[in-house]
């Protein structure tokens, strides 16, 4: 008669073996997936650095980006998506597309505090430091709302990444590294030493505050994005669609990296909610005419 192990009966009632243990995950996509971490990591420590080096660290969240967009593809493709994948891709997102961001905005407006400021420091005291800080908090409190609404409502089917519910984290970093690369790029460029463009540096330092706090609240909205790599890259498209591929390598060609990287991510960043106020409009100026020709008289009633 076998006598039980008390001990190991003890281990396994406060230390009970779990039912879902993981064993094994896909080398490739989860590779590509930390590349997007480490890059986040590498923005935020550069960051820190100065000044001298904002310019680096938004180039990091862009290849971070990069690799957003490839372990998925990856994944799908390989047909080894997972549980495990989206949550490792959410948490690397969260870092490179809501905590570096963040943390850049702050340094690079805590940075030129005294040049935005001014004589006004006087009358507004502190409260130009508690605002940046609140816009810092909102953007990266709206950045993980939106990961981990993403991650409960997400489907792994393909027809399911076509559109986006609310703004992509990477598009809302995306806007907030192409201004400070745009800005830097003034700020370091001979070419641009001039009352005009000191001015246009200085406006674009007062917006980005509100360029973060608006582009967080668009990703917690439930304001519909159109999926544009798939929509535009995935299967055989109308000759349209190479025509505008043109259109826009030729307008980085002629505005340059930072500006057109500007225009890009701004205009798909505020494409949704001008769709949804444009179609509003129209819905509202189709409902009275339908109104109209509802009461309207039936020519062929007596």
């Amino acid at each position: 008669m076998l006598i039980p192990n008390k001990s190991k009966t003890r281990r396994r009632r406060f230390f009970p073996r779990r039912a879902h243990r993981l064993k094994t995950v896909a080398m490739l996509p989860s590779m590509i997936t930390l590349i997007n971490g480490i890059c986040g990591f590498m923005a935020i420590g550069f960051v820190a650095k100065g000044p001298e080096y904002f310019n680096l660290a938004a180039y990091l969240i862009f290849y971070a980006m990069i690799a957003d967009v490839l372990d998925g593809r990856v994944a799908r493709i390989s047909k080894t998506t997972s549980s495990f994948g989206g949550q490792l891709d959410s948490l690397c997102d969260l870092l490179s597309f809501g905590v570096a961001p963040a943390f850049m905005m702050l340094r690079i407006l805590q940075a030129h505090r005294q040049d935005l400021i001014g004589s006004a420091e006087a009358m507004l005291g502190d409260f130009f430091t508690r605002f940046i800080w609140v816009t810092a908090l909102v953007y990266l409190c709206c950045a993980i709302i939106r990961l981990a609404r993403f991650n409960v409502e997400n489907e792994e089917t393909e027809s399911s990444h076509m559109a986006f519910i609310g703004l992509p984290t990477p598009a809302g970093a995306g806007v907030m590294a192409a201004i400070i690369m745009f800005s830097r790029h003034l700020a370091m460029d001979p070419a641009f030493k001039t009352l005009f463009f000191e001015g246009v540096y200085i406006a674009l330092m007062y917006v980005l505050p509100f360029v973060a706090l608006s582009c967080g609240l668009l990703m917690v909205s439930r304001i519909r994005y159109l999926h544009l790599f798939n929509r535009i890259f995935r299967g055989s498209k109308p000759l349209n669609y190479l025509y505008f591929a043109l259109f826009v390598v030729g307008m980085i060609a002629l505005c340059g990296l930072s500006l057109a990287l500007v225009l890009t991510f701004g205009a798909f960043s505020y494409s949704g909610p001008i769709r949804w106020a444009w179609r509003k409009l129209r819905r509202v100026k189709t409902i009275p005419a339908a109104d109209h020709e509802d009461i309207a008289p039936n020519p062929q009633t007596p």
